[in-house]
């Protein structure tokens, strides 16, 4: 075999692709259908609380697709990061959507789930093993916190979807991964560059998100020679470029020249950038070097309260130019109003319009705008608790006098009633660590059935 083809479908499983896109790439006789279902991004809550931050019905609509076509062109479809965040329950829920895919479509499979989950006993072993460290900015891990986190998850790198095709899988479902496995183990065990099938699985793992216009709900196809790889949109309103591929290599990334995964890093000072086409994009030149001791990378979430909102906008001249000394005037009031209760809490202000996106370390610090929009945030352990203190300081900053002011029915606008909604539970991230193990493939059970 001198080239190895991928389809990737969309750049999270549920963001959607066009069929039109699709089945272009299936016109290209790929060998492997792939997708990550999944990231940290969404923040921490997902994997804390179990659930999927894509959708049921757009994620069922992606994967009809995908499996249809695998199974009936006995292609590979291989899924990573499953159910948004790849713990158990991630993975349990992505199950069902595949088996209910399976029986309405009459579709007959050899399918392996393998699992990312890890259990606190393991972890806790490791650490007294020495043999867990923190990525910065966490932490050390202590053992409290260890047993308040929800769930523990692990990405795995090439070989337990290696392991799954060496058994027969035609379709692969993982929990966590590392994102550009699920594209790059395939052609590592079909004998490519393993540098190459990594860097190329790094560029696909956000589909169209690579090419101009990007798009993360668009195909992208991608070729693998013994010296090189090509990448290319299947859109024709988009093309990849040098500086779009080269630009999405430094994507997610703290060093431009290095990026590590499971076992080892790519060395990226050599690599080149060609342009092939008007839509085609070769790169070549990229390097594996494999660590001395495996890793893999833990990542884990905590509950750490309830959350309650409330937003607003205001567009008084003089409020947009003392609103920091207005808040601070409201956290005061709350303070002084709850002192005696015992509810511990957190009260934050959001000001978009000022530096609502970048807070400390947006640059622009004053209001340049008419109007802003404020949230505010309360956190506390009960969800009555955080009513509480959002609430008041909602109707604190409602009626708050300051100078210059001179209505007085009210400062702030609110676009909805109820003013105040229940946001759930809080969840941050607790372990975000590296482990050291012997085997690959030991913390990644994995289960075959045929579907």
């Amino acid at each position: 075999m001198q080239e190895y083809r991928v389809l990737s479908a969309t750049a999270i499983l549920g963001y959607g692709f066009p069929m039109a896109s699709f089945e272009e790439g299936l016109t290209r006789n790929p060998h492997l259908i792939a997708v990550d279902a999944g990231s940290t991004d969404p923040g921490p809550y997902y994997l804390g609380a179990g659930v999927s931050f894509t959708d049921r019905g757009a994620v069922k609509r992606d994967l009809e697709a995908m499996l249809t076509a695998g199974v009936n062109r006995d292609i590979p479809v291989v899924i990573g990061t499953a159910g948004g965040s790849g713990a158990d329950r991630h993975l349990a829920w992505c199950r069902d959507i595949i088996l209910e895919i399976a029986k309405e479509q009459a579709l007959h499979f050899r399918m392996a789930v393998i699992r990312a989950e890890i259990p606190k006993e393991e972890v806790r072993q490791a650490m007294g093993e020495g043999r867990v460290r923190p990525l910065s900015p966490a932490p050390e891990l202590e053992e409290e916190t260890l047993e308040q986190t929800a769930a523990i998850v692990a990405q795995m790198g090439i070989e337990p979807i290696i392991r799954a095709l060496d058994e027969g899988a035609q379709v692969v479902l993982a929990g966590r991964c590392y994102d550009p496995a699920v594209f790059a183990a395939p052609a590592i065990r079909a004998g490519f560059d393993h540098a190459l099938a990594v860097h190329m699985g790094k560029i696909l793992e956000c589909a169209a998100i690579a090419a101009t216009p990007g798009s993360g709900s668009d195909c992208m196809f991608g070729t693998l020679y013994r010296d090189s790889f090509d990448v290319e949109p299947l859109s024709p309103a988009r093309k990849c470029t040098t500086l779009s591929v080269a630009a999405h290599t430094l994507y997610e990334k703290t060093d431009p020249y290095l990026l590590p995964g499971p076992g080892g890093h790519l060395d990226l000072r050599e690599t080149k950038f060609t342009q092939v086409s008007d839509r085609v994009a070769r790169v070549s030149g990229s390097r594996y070097v494999k660590s001395p001791r495996y890793t893999i990378k833990l990542e884990g979430a905590r509950r750490i309260g309830y959350r309650t909102v409330s937003i607003a906008g205001a567009r008084d001249p003089v409020l947009l130019q003392r609103i920091d000394e207005i808040t601070q005037g409201v956290r005061e009031r709350v303070k002084d109003n709850f002192k005696s209760s015992g509810i511990a809490y957190d009260l934050l202000f959001t000001i978009y319009g000022r530096d609502g996106v970048m807070g400390s370390l947006e640059p622009l610090r004053q209001v340049e705008g008419h109007e802003i929009g404020i949230v505010i945030e309360a956190v506390s352990d009960t969800q009555a608790h955080a009513d509480t203190i959002c609430a008041a300081a909602r109707s604190t900053m409602l009626h708050y006098g300051y100078e210059g002011r001179r209505a007085t029915a009210g400062n702030l606008a609110f676009p909805y009633s109820p003013s105040d909604f229940h946001a759930g539970e809080v969840y941050v991230f607790s372990v975000y660590h590296l482990m050291e193990v012997d085997d690959p493939c030991a913390y990644f059970p994995m289960t075959m059935e045929q579907v």
